[in-house]
Formats: structure tokens, sequence, C-alpha cells
């Protein structure tokens, strides 16, 4: 799944006041560099983005040295194309990547800043491995808790065998867990002032359309974070790439190859959405009333969502858009073929925040259009959403959905209130 782009950022906490005491101490580390001890600096930065509590020291210096080693890797995408036997694939990549970030600033609004006009080849399958679990009775995800970033609801590993492990001691407790892949993260950039979050070998190969977006989503967790609120934040970044992307499209010289692909496989995505969706919402009817017969009915559960996921797989490959290139459209769905195989609670619960409140952003988008600077004044109207009160912000939200309540989210009573939820 493209859009499953775990992040540094969702490390930051879920305190209202985790950001401040974050970029506090950013800010003390800042003074350090600026007297010399730049490489101890990031590395300790790097630790306290990432949600690592001192005590456990080897969690902390694998992401402290995982970091570096992605800052030292990287250099500036002008140093890559003046390579003359730079090949070719790659060099028109890194060209569309850095006309996309130039578009990014001036025409969506988007940070104008360091990231993503590096490159770095990092040589293996994920920039991150992501460790996620929940209760097998249960779609709320196990929590790890930090003196600054707070408690988070998965824990990252640069690299597979540490992320393994940490599965396997979490599935020695009785939990689901869901070890996967992260392409990308963002840093929201508090490493601007050391290169900022670098193009990777991970994501650059993507088509136009997903590449683009990806950078899209990105970016617009520098412009607006809200600490503590994964939903909100995956969500408005979701719709930013999603309604940039399209504008992107509509500019760009090599649409008439790139857009097609785009939208079908947008309207893949949706599809496999609405499944996962009706599929989570059975899984919370049986939660919400235990019987003895719930592992045999979450069994079932998950047996009909594989069903209905090969159906439509093969709904997808007999396409025209797919049909053309067998070969490639089934190594393109091999990832998410995992997922689909692994699926538990964990992967559910980790899922949701990406499409909670799309629509809803959408729609605060589509307000702006009187606007001399639609991109600026919606960027702003998130921004002063993100300021409000929990209960008014999600009473904002609901109110901005469309259709019955049956299918708003769960945040979201009849009058399109809001009403109180525990952990996506």
């Amino acid at each position: 799944m493209v859009t499953m782009i775990a992040s540094v950022k969702k490390s930051i906490g879920s305190g209202e006041n985790s950001v401040n005491e974050a970029m506090s101490v950013v800010s003390r580390w800042r003074q350090r560099v600026r007297r010399g001890g730049q490489t101890l600096a990031a590395a300790a930065i790097a630790a306290l983005l990432g949600g690592c509590a001192l005590p456990d020291i080897g969690y902390y210096w694998q992401g402290a040295r995982g970091q570096l080693q992605m800052l030292h890797a990287a250099r500036p995408v002008s140093d890559w194309l003046d390579q003359p036997d730079l090949p070719p694939t790659l060099r028109s990549q890194l060209q569309l990547a850095r006309q996309a970030r130039d578009f990014a600033s001036q025409a969506l609004a988007l940070p104008d800043n360091a990231s993503y006009r590096r490159y770095a080849a990092l040589n293996r399958a994920a920039a991150v491995w992501n460790v996620t679990a929940a209760p097998p009775d249960s779609l709320e995800l196990h929590q790890w808790c930090f003196p600054v970033a707070g408690c988070v609801g998965y824990r990252g590993y640069f690299t597979l065998a540490d992320a393994q492990a940490q599965g396997q001691a979490l599935a020695a407790q009785g939990l689901d867990v869901h070890v996967y892949p992260v392409p990308a993260y963002s840093t929201l950039g508090y490493f601007n002032w050391l290169g900022g979050d670098p193009l990777l070998d991970t994501f650059v190969r993507w088509p136009e359309g997903e590449l683009v977006g990806l950078l899209f989503h990105e970016l617009s967790h520098q412009r607006v974070y809200l600490a503590g609120d994964m939903a909100f934040n995956e969500s408005y970044a979701t719709a930013v790439e999603q309604l940039g992307t399209a504008a992107w499209l509509r500019q760009s010289p090599t649409a008439a190859a790139a857009a097609p692909a785009w939208q079908a496989a947008q309207q893949r995505r949706a599809q496999f959405r609405a499944l996962t969706h009706s599929t989570r919402q059975a899984l919370e009817t049986l939660y919400a009333e235990p019987s003895e017969a719930l592992p045999g009915t979450k069994a079932q559960i998950m047996a009909d969502f594989r069903a209905r996921y090969q159906a439509l797989r093969a709904q997808w490959l007999a396409s025209p858009e797919l049909a053309a290139r067998p070969q490639a459209a089934a190594q393109s769905l091999q990832r998410l073929d995992r997922w689909v195989a692994e699926a538990n609670n964990a992967s559910f619960g980790a899922l949701s925040a990406y499409d909670t409140w799309v629509v809803a952003f959408a729609a605060l988008f589509a307000q702006q259009a009187g606007q001399a600077d639609a991109w600026a004044a919606f960027h702003q109207a998130v921004e002063k959403l993100s300021r409000q009160p929990r209960a008014q912000r999600l009473a904002a939200l609901c109110a901005l959905m469309p259709g019955p309540a049956a299918a708003l989210p769960r945040d979201c009573n009849e009058d399109g209130g809001a009403v109180s939820s525990g952990t996506r």
C-alpha cells in the first residue's frame, strides 16, 4: 500500500505539550552543534524524534545510527545528475522528483526548504520496518510510551531483524503482531538544517503519480502537524497527496501517459479501502460484544476478507490497464498480497488513520475555491482547525463529512457532532 508510510512524525507524542518539549530539546542540541558537536547532536535528535527512551540504549542507538547513515548517504540531486554514468531511468526519476519538489512549493503552498532536494541510495528494501501490535480481541494498538515522545502505537527499526525480534517478543505475549516495511518517513522538517529528508531508492522509481504524491504527502506534515492526532495528520496529508497529484497531472507534460495509470491506481485504492473498512466494521462489532464464539467468528471474518480480496485482485488484473502488462502488474501487487495474507488486528488498527477524514479535508479544500490562493487558504484553514480543542475539531470534521450517519467515522454521531473515542 503506497499510503502506508509510517513516519518519525508520529513519534513526537500524544500530549498537547510534546512538540514544545521536543523543540526545546532540539534548540539545546542546535546550540551544541554550533559549538562543534554536529554528529552527536544529530544522533540525539534522531533518537528523540523517533521516540527512543533513554533507558533503552539498544533502541536509542539503532535509531540514531540509522538516521546518521541516511544523512551521510544523501547528496544533492544536482550532484547525482552530474554523473555521466547515472542510469537513464534513475536520471529521469530524479529530474521528475526535482520538478515535483519545486511544484509543491510554488503551486501547492507547501514548505520551500531543503527536504527532498538530496538523494540517498540505501540499497535495502525499506527505509525502516515498523512493528505494531494489538490484543486478539481488539483493534486498539499496543502503546509504547517515552519521556519526550509520549505514547505511540508503533515502533520503528532500521533493520528487519531487529523489528522481527521485537515482533516475536510481542507475539509471545499473545498479541496480534504486524511487521511491515516503510519506504519513507518524515522528520517534520527538524533536519532541514542538516540537508532535510532525502529522496530514497526505496521509492524514487515509483510511477509518476505515486512518486509525486508521496512527496506532497510528506511535505504536508511539515506544513501542519497536530501532536497526538494521527488520524488528523494522515488524513490531511492523504488529501494533499490526492488533490496535489491531480493538480500536478493537469500540467505535467507526461500526463497523457501518467494520468490514466494514476487514476486507475486511485480507483483500486478506493476499492481496497472500502473492503478494509467493511472488514474493520465487522471486527469492531464482534469485539464490542465478545462471546465464546469470538475466535471462530473472527477467523470467518478474516477468511471472508481474503476471499473478497482475491476476487477484487482478479478483477484488477483483468482490467485493460493491468492486463496489458500481466507480469509487472502481479509484481506490483506483491506487497499488498502480503499485507492481506498477514492481516490481523494490528494491521487493521494501524490502517484506519490514513483515510478517516480524507473526504472532510477535500470538502474543506473545496470551500477555498474562491480564494486568490486556494492552497494557502486551505493550509491556513487546516492549521486553524488543528488549534481547536479536540471536541470542537472533531465536530468540525464531522460536519464536513457527507453521506448518512451510518457511513460516518465512529467519532461522529447522528447530529454531526463528536463523541469520545479510543486510540486509532
